[in-house]
Order: C-alpha cells, then sequence, then structure tokens
C-alpha cells in the first residue's frame, strides 16, 4: 500500500493534468493559458520559478513567452521577452533530451551554467517542447532553495503536461492559420468580378459573393431557394445547376442569354461544379457566373471591322483612324477634329467621349460659329446675375456643365480673339471665370475642338492665335472626305438603309447595281451627310423594294450623265479604264474591285471579258 504523503502527491499532479486539459479545450489567448498552465505546475511542484522559452531556429536563440514565480522567490525574474544565447543546452534540447541537473556548478554547457549560477538558481529541469518534430522550445524549472533532485514521477507528470502544453499550441497555431486562410478566401470571394454561388442538393443558397448580386440580383439570400432569387433572369443557370446536382456532373463555359426580357440583354457564361467536403462527401453545388456581355460585344467589333462607336467605314484610311481612336480614348489630352463639312467630326468626338473612362460623365457641344461673342462667352464660361442688361440670375456655363466629362467646341476657328485668350486660360490653367466675376473656377474635362478651316492659313492671316492651336493641337485627328474613302460607300449605303427602313417603316433592300456605281462616281462635296441625305430623299420617293436611278437627288444623277457624255466607244472605253484601275487597286483581286465598282462578282468577269481585260502576268 502507498504511503499516504505518496498517494496525495499523485492525487495533486492528477488533478494538475486534468486541469490543463480542460484549459486546453478553449483557448481564446495562447499566452493566458501558458501562464495559468505554468502557475498550476508551480504550486503544485512547489519550485521556485517555471518559464516557457520559444526557439528562434534562424538565430539560434530562445526567447522567454512568460513565466511565473513562487511568491516568496528571492531576487527579480527576468521580463518577458528576454533572450538567452545557450548553444550546448540548444543541442541538447533538439536531440530530445531532457536537462536535469541536481546541482547547477555539474552543468557542462558554460554559457547557460554562468547565467543560472548569476540568476542563484541551485538546481534546473528544462523539458523540451516539438512541434511537428522540430524544436518549438522548452518548460523550465528553476529553484533557488535548494539542491533539487527531480524523481522518474516528476519527470513522467512534468513530460505529459508538456505535451498537453504542445498540442495546445499547436492547435491554436493552426486554429489561427485557418482563420487568416478563412479571412483570405473571404475577402477573394468578395472580391471575385465573377459571381459564386454555392447551393445544397435541394438548391438553397449557402453563400454567394458581391458580385452575384450585380450580375444576378442575388443578395442576402442565404437559406432560400435559388429560384426565388433569380427574379428577371432566364433561369438558365438552374439548369446546369440542377444537371451538377443530379449527375454530380461538371458544366463548363456554357453560354447563356440572363435576362432576355431586359432592354440589353446580358450574356454569361456558366461554370457549375460539385461541392465536396473535407471528408470527400457530397454536400451541393458551387456556381460561377461570369458576365461576358462587353467581352462579347468587343468581339463582335472585332469580327466586323466596318463598324466603331456608330462610326462606318473599313477602309484602311478608317482603320488607321479606329487605331488612333484607341489610343486616345483613355487619355486626357486635347484633341483637335479637321476635316471637311459633313464627315462626321462629332461621331469622332462621341466615340472618343463615350469610349473611354468619361462615359459615364456629361459630354456637352458647343457650336461656337452659331453665337455672337457675347453669347458665347456667357455660354462657355456663364456669367454672374447683374452681368449685362437681362441677366436676372446667375447662369452656369457649358465648361461647369461639362466638368468631370467632356466638352466639344464646334467650329472653334470662328471664334474671336477675346474668347481665344479666355479659351487659351482654360486651357493651360485648368480655370475659368463666369462673366461678371472675378473668382476663378477649376474645372475637371477634357475638350476636344473640331473644324473644317485650315487654321494655320488662320495663324498666317492672324485671325487665330498661334500658341491656342498648339494647345488645341496636341493630337490631330484628320478625318478623311468620303471621295477619299469611296470603298466604304456600300457599307455606309447599307448602314442608312437599315436607319430609315426602321424610321419609315419601310421594306426597302437597298439600292440596284446601277445606283451603287453611280453613287461610287460622285464626288461627295457634302461627304457623309451628303449621302445620308440622299438615301434618306430614295427612301422618302421609293416605293419599290430596291432603289433605283430615279430615286436619288436629281444633282447626283446629272453628275453621273455628264461623267459619261459622247458616243458609245468613249464611254466604252471609260467604263474599260474604271474596271482596270479598280482592278489595280485591288491587287487584281476581282471580289475586291466588285466592291470598288459597286458590282457583283460575276457582272466584273463578263464585262473583263468584254472589254477583254487580262491579268498582268507580273499579277499570275
Amino acid at each position: 500500500m502507498l504511503p499516504l504523503e505518496v498517494l496525495e502527491k499523485r492525487i495533486a499532479y492528477e488533478k494538475m493534468l486534468a486541469e490543463i486539459s480542460e484549459d486546453a479545450v478553449l483557448v481564446h489567448d495562447i499566452k493566458d493559458f501558458l501562464m495559468n498552465s505554468i502557475r498550476k505546475m508551480g504550486e503544485i511542484l512547489n519550485v521556485s520559478r517555471v518559464f516557457v522559452f520559444q526557439y528562434n531556429a534562424p538565430d539560434d536563440v530562445f526567447r522567454c513567452l512568460c513565466g511565473w514565480d513562487e511568491p516568496d522567490a528571492a531576487g527579480e525574474r527576468k521580463k518577458d521577452g528576454f533572450v538567452l544565447s545557450i548553444p550546448w543546452a540548444t543541442r541538447q534540447l533538439e536531440t530530445g533530451n531532457i536537462i536535469n541537473y541536481r546541482d547547477i556548478r555539474e552543468m557542462p554547457g558554460p554559457c547557460y551554467r554562468k547565467h543560472l549560477l548569476q540568476e542563484g538558481i541551485k538546481s534546473t529541469l528544462n523539458v523540451p517542447l516539438f512541434i511537428k518534430g522540430e524544436l518549438y522550445g522548452f518548460v523550465g524549472f528553476d529553484e533557488h532553495r535548494y539542491h533539487r533532485a527531480w524523481q522518474n514521477e516528476d519527470l513522467y507528470i512534468l513530460t505529459t503536461a508538456a505535451q498537453i502544453i504542445v498540442r495546445t499550441i499547436e492547435n491554436k497555431k493552426y486554429e489561427e492559420k485557418l482563420e487568416e486562410h478563412r479571412n483570405i478566401l473571404a475577402s477573394i470571394f468578395s472580391s471575385v468580378q465573377d459571381a459564386i454561388i454555392t447551393v445544397d442538393p435541394s438548391l438553397r443558397i449557402l453563400e454567394s459573393n458581391k458580385a452575384a448580386g450585380r450580375i444576378c440580383g442575388i443578395a442576402d439570400a442565404q437559406g432560400r431557394h435559388f429560384a426565388e432569387c433569380i427574379g428577371s433572369c432566364s433561369g438558365r443557370c438552374i439548369e446546369a445547376l440542377q444537371k451538377t446536382l443530379k449527375e454530380k456532373y461538371l458544366v463548363h463555359d456554357q453560354q447563356i442569354l440572363c435576362c432576355p426580357d431586359a432592354t440589353e440583354g446580358k450574356i454569361a457564361t456558366v461554370n457549375c461544379s460539385p461541392l465536396v467536403s473535407g471528408n470527400s462527401n457530397f454536400v451541393g453545388a458551387v456556381l460561377v457566373i461570369r458576365d461576358i456581355t462587353r467581352l462579347t460585344r468587343l468581339e463582335t467589333v472585332l469580327r466586323d471591322r466596318q463598324y466603331y462607336q456608330g462610326i462606318v467605314g473599313k477602309s484602311e484610311k478608317m482603320q488607321e483612324l479606329y487605331r488612333l481612336l484607341r489610343s486616345l480614348v483613355d487619355v486626357n489630352a486635347t484633341v483637335l477634329i479637321s476635316g471637311e463639312s459633313g464627315t462626321g467630326k462629332e461621331k469622332i468626338a462621341h466615340a472618343l467621349h463615350y469610349g473611354g473612362q468619361r462615359a459615364d460623365k456629361p459630354f456637352i457641344k458647343v457650336n461656337c460659329g452659331a453665337l455672337a461673342e457675347t453669347l458665347l462667352e456667357s455660354e462657355l464660361f456663364g456669367h454672374a446675375k447683374g452681368a449685362f442688361t437681362g441677366a436676372e440670375k446667375e447662369s452656369k456655363g457649358r465648361f461647369e456643365a461639362a466638368d468631370g466629362g467632356t466638352i466639344l467646341l464646334d467650329e472653334i476657328g470662328d471664334i474671336s480673339a477675346k474668347i481665344q485668350l479666355k479659351l487659351l486660360r482654360v486651357l493651360q490653367e485648368r480655370e475659368f471665370e463666369r462673366v461678371g466675376e472675378h473668382k476663378p473656377r477649376k474645372v475637371n474635362v477634357r475638350v476636344i475642338a473640331s473644324t473644317n478651316k485650315d487654321l494655320k492659313k488662320a495663324i498666317a492671316a492672324g485671325q487665330f492665335r498661334e500658341d491656342l492651336f498648339y494647345r488645341l493641337n496636341v493630337v490631330n485627328v484628320d478625318v478623311p472626305p468620303l471621295r477619299h474613302r469611296k470603298e466604304d460607300i456600300p457599307a455606309l449605303v447599307d448602314h442608312f438603309c437599315m436607319l430609315f427602313s426602321a424610321s419609315y417603316r419601310k421594306a426597302i433592300d437597298g439600292v440596284s447595281p446601277e445606283v451603287l456605281r453611280v453613287l461610287h462616281e460622285y464626288d461627295w462635296p457634302g461627304n457623309v451627310r451628303e449621302l445620308e441625305h440622299a438615301i434618306e430623299h430614295a427612301f422618302v420617293v421609293c416605293q419599290d423594294r430596291i432603289i433605283g436611278l430615279a430615286h436619288i437627288p436629281a444633282e447626283i444623277r446629272e453628275h453621273a450623265q455628264r461623267r459619261r457624255p459622247g458616243p458609245l466607244a468613249g464611254r466604252a472605253a471609260e467604263d474599260r479604264a474604271s474596271i482596270v484601275n479598280a482592278l489595280a487597286k485591288s491587287g487584281w483581286n476581282v471580289s475586291r474591285a466588285a466592291r470598288l465598282l459597286g458590282t457583283s462578282r460575276w457582272t466584273l468577269y463578263r464585262r473583263m471579258q468584254e472589254f477583254a481585260v487580262e491579268r498582268p502576268v507580273e499579277q499570275l
């Protein structure tokens, strides 16, 4: 039978382990847990001091995490964070050895021995702590009152306690790492631009991210059935979910049309995969929806290069223009658009504004040539109350109205010297004054100017400021006249026919080959605007399915007749020359030449035979 003293000691040890184990179940602060654990060990073991040191492998030192002193301990304990360099002890602990010395003077390690003797320690016991096979640190028991011999039973209990402590530290580190990963995943989940929705096997929503609210209108829907949350959506994504839930099948990049009843339906790709728990149980499905509406539209533009932001034309000149516009849309540089009347300078300005970062901001147009100087000044910059007769209240100018967006100064070559000076200040300093005020106002606006005049000639004539010209002409966009890009006429004709078919509600299929040839021969002094008016005129008078020569404006027909005067032989020679010229321009590509001439490929083959036109040897 065990002596009462031994039995009481064993019961106290078992109680200490039980209490430490109970504390280890739920740990909020690892340092509090360590402090409570070493305090209990110190009190039960009746030892002077108990420490927990953590090993820093790169520096080969130990740092004190926490320590406990017996209330009547002599001297002052080192504070938490104390760093200890003990190479001999480190090697012992790394190999799993317990450092146990009844008399410190017998310890081989000189650094550690010196440190303990300086602290007045007579005996020490150090139990190593390992996490995943790597030395984490040690629990130290110091006695300064007498030389203490630790029994095997003591060592067993302390080793067990050390294992509980180290498992608790490991679990806490794992929890912290898990929480860190959870936070990272939550951040990724919420910041991903694709809609992510997870559902259980009954189609009840488990989780959804912010993008699901933007793309699908699903927000705060946890626990609700998926079908209840989709609103006006087409519901095509439910089919993918049901397929995955039923067959545990991966749906990959399925393209669907969302919200088909909306003004502009969304196009999306759907990916759906089984949702599996950590123990490999099937728990539902995860749905990823990517809005590809904008991408699809961009791809459409790239496939058909004859349109750009409402501008029509697939000639090389227009392709060069499109490339320039794409490089300018997202920069704030001032742009001067030059070109003849009717070439579409305003459309170019629209493309620069609506294709870039300012698309959701105001686009303000001012026709500088239509207003007198005083009216234009007030129109551009606004005026204060009482600034002039009739100014009964203050008025905001066009620059203020365009703040954050774009202002188009059309017919810039017609403004007076005074307005030129004021405009120069706006471009230089991004500020202006209202008429009748002396308070400068800042403005953030992109300036686009357009003109059909030669501003360099106006400068030479003293009618336009040279410094303003260079401020406006940071980038020049020169819009080619229609006569220099006649290969765009068929596309423009098709475009206008489509517009006027809708507006006039007429089922007109297009123009006849003869009309297309006449349109191609005409020089278009009024450019694209004149062509648009010609097609609109034809739509008004045409009652057939095809627009004929009788339907186009008289001046265009008469021009065609003047171009083909004289006897039949002369006209034939001219026709042959136009065929050869078109073939030469197209590199003797018959299809391209036919488009230039506004006729079919088979008609061109027939006319080539008729006029004995043969491909040159070098083109064979």
